[in-house]
């Protein structure tokens, strides 16, 4: 007991001494970011702000990208479309960037990573603000979906993204025991990332955070949807780059249509795609052509699956959520519902009760519980979608309401819908709709839930809920996805720790978490001598050239030395290694070997 007593004492002082360290405050620099062109003052009336009319198709598309809000159709302003030459320059700008920035220390990049933090903290508001007017989700939807994610990536990343970048030391195997070996990790130069539109903030902070932290250079392509955001955000970044003292353009924003995304492809080495199954094959044919590898993230069709043994009205808000979440476009958003046959009903009663309070309208115009859908013409698929399963038997149980709609934005809008009596013969059932619909089916066991949950070409997520664990688990670990939660919804991803991507045609390759990180990286395996200089690889003389006559005996010998299933047969094998290596550098043995030279 004497002997610990130190141990103990000496370990409590520690956690005391980290504790007291923790209450100290880091020296984190604050930055200042011109918002004074972007903030809604109320100045804004229809003497001086008009409404937008978009073009519709093809025809949308210009040397501009025209920006408005979704929930109201005001004016924001304009980009410019690069043009392919344009994006290879900013490429090389950040390329050039790069070299310098790769050599900075984690210390400089933590640093870097602090200071956003305490800018986004500070400024929430404006954040989610900016967020709500480009694509018209609400303030509440804006803040889970774009402050906590990047918030929780940045304290993981300060945490544990040096220990993840270092040589990591493998197991040298039998043959190779007198080596080290290790497998080391390097910036793979510039990484470009083609984002989608339905989270603006933090699809840029996502891969950027993760880049630049490996020391690599990126460029970013923001969706036509969402480049007012995108390029306000862009210079909180420029800010806190500039603070820590990295090279300009070791990031940068472009906006444009399919071409300037096209040049993108061929001029970085690596592309994160966050899109629809049809870019991403566009994508990876591009990326064909010079062999760059790419991540593409495409979308879900989510199962959701409720046992009977569950709480109804808790798992019942938690299924609302999943699917309304940002008007319902949320990759990880949760669209097909199984419900146990035995609280079929009490479940879709609770749900409807649920739905049926729910108002949507312009998100900064009154207090409402959804937003607008972002993307022009996308509300008239989701009709279609509606329709299509009415059609073919379905029932709408209940909807929502709107509130006070902007008379030329009322296109943007679509009501929460349940719909019951659902089958998978239904387009809703098999494409992804992004949108505020919850479909209800229901299954009487669970082998038949986790065959309707795999009978879907998407595969990102699901996630189960039982009042058993166990059973959740069991359920979740045969559905071919690759993301599951479990009695929860898209944890998974609030686990930054965790990789993110799918299979089937929801992608490959993964962001987020350790294998995103490295994902960044060019990944080296090295191996030394562990002991240099004091034992160094020497080729044995039966296998040196000329090659003897027993050197496959001698080879056929060494591998049962090494890899024999037992230690009696392995001990004997290396008897004989050695006694034909003693035989080899005898002097009769080195007398026959120059005679069979000279023959």
């Amino acid at each position: 007991m004497a002997f610990w007593w130190p141990l103990i004492v000496l370990g409590f002082a520690f956690a005391i001494c980290r504790f007291l360290l923790m209450l100290i405050p880091p020296n984190v620099p604050s930055i200042e970011v011109d918002s004074s062109d972007v903030v809604d003052d109320g100045n804004q009336t229809k003497d001086n702000s008009y409404i937008y009319i978009p073009r519709r198709g093809r025809a949308a598309q210009s040397d501009k990208v025209q920006c408005y809000e979704p929930a109201t159709m005001k004016y924001l302003g304009f980009f410019p479309a690069l043009t392919p030459l344009e994006v290879k320059e900013r490429v090389a700008q950040s390329r050039k960037a790069q070299k310098i920035w790769a050599k900075s220390s984690f210390k400089q990049r933590r640093q870097f990573l602090r200071i956003l933090l305490k800018y986004i903290i500070e400024h929430q508001e404006l954040i989610c603000e900016i967020s709500s007017r480009d694509t018209g989700k609400t303030m509440v939807d804006a803040s889970l979906g774009e402050i906590m994610t990047t918030c929780e990536k940045i304290t993981w990343l300060l945490s544990e993204g040096e220990r993840w970048l270092k040589p990591e030391y493998r197991s040298s195997g039998r043959s190779m025991l007198h080596k080290k070996s290790k497998v080391e990790f390097y910036p793979l130069g510039v990484i470009g990332a083609i984002v989608s539109w339905n989270y603006p903030f933090h699809n840029i902070f996502n891969p950027m955070l993760a880049a630049v932290f490996s020391g690599n250079g990126v460029v970013i392509k923001v969706s036509e949807h969402a480049s007012w955001s995108g390029c306000f955000y862009f210079r909180i970044i420029q800010a806190a780059l500039a603070a820590v003292g990295a090279p300009e353009n070791l990031v940068d924003i472009i906006t444009g249509f399919a071409e300037t995304g096209e040049a993108l492809v061929s001029s970085v080495d690596k592309l994160i795609f966050v899109g629809s199954p049809g870019v991403g094959k566009v994508i990876m044919q591009t990326a064909a052509e010079l062999l760059t590898p790419v991540t593409l993230e495409l979308g879900g069709k989510d199962a959701f699956i409720v046992c009977e043994d569950v709480d109804v009205p808790h798992v019942a808000q938690i299924a609302v959520r999943a699917s309304l979440q940002s008007s319902g476009q949320n990759c990880a958003g949760a669209e097909r519902f199984y419900v146990h046959k035995d609280i079929y009903s009490s479940f879709v009663a609770q749900i409807v009760k649920i739905v049926k309070s729910v108002s949507a309208g312009p998100p900064l115009a009154g207090k409402y519980d959804m937003g607008a859908i972002c993307m022009q013409e996308h509300a008239e698929k989701l009709q279609s979608l509606v329709n299509d399963a009415l059609d073919k038997g379905a029932v709408i149980a209940g909807r929502g309401s709107f509130g006070n709609l902007v008379e030329d934005a009322v296109d943007q809008f679509f009501p929460p819908t349940v719909l019951v009596d659902v089958n998978h013969t239904m387009k809703l059932m098999q494409e992804e709709a992004f949108g505020p619909i919850i479909p209800i089916m229901r299954f009487s066991s669970d082998e038949e839930a986790i065959s309707l949950a795999n009978d879907s070409k998407y595969g990102l997520g699901c996630a189960v809920f039982s009042g058993s664990q166990r059973r959740a688990k069991e359920i979740a670990s045969k559905i071919h996805c690759g993301v599951a939660a479990i009695n929860d919804f898209a944890s998974t991803y609030m686990c930054q720790s965790l990789p993110f991507g799918g299979v089937k045609h929801s992608g490959f390759g993964r962001f987020a978490g350790v294998e995103g990180l490295r994902a960044c990286c060019l990944i080296k395996s090295v191996v030394e001598d562990r002991w240099w200089p004091f034992i160094k690889t020497k080729i044995p003389k039966p296998i040196q050239y000329p090659i003897a006559e027993n050197g496959f005996e001698f080879q056929q010998l060494l591998v049962e030395t090494l890899y024999g299933l037992n230690v009696w047969d392995r001990l004997q094998a290396l008897i004989k290694v050695l006694k034909i290596l003693s035989d080899q550098n005898s002097p009769a043995s080195s007398s026959t070997t120059s005679q069979r030279r000279n023959n």
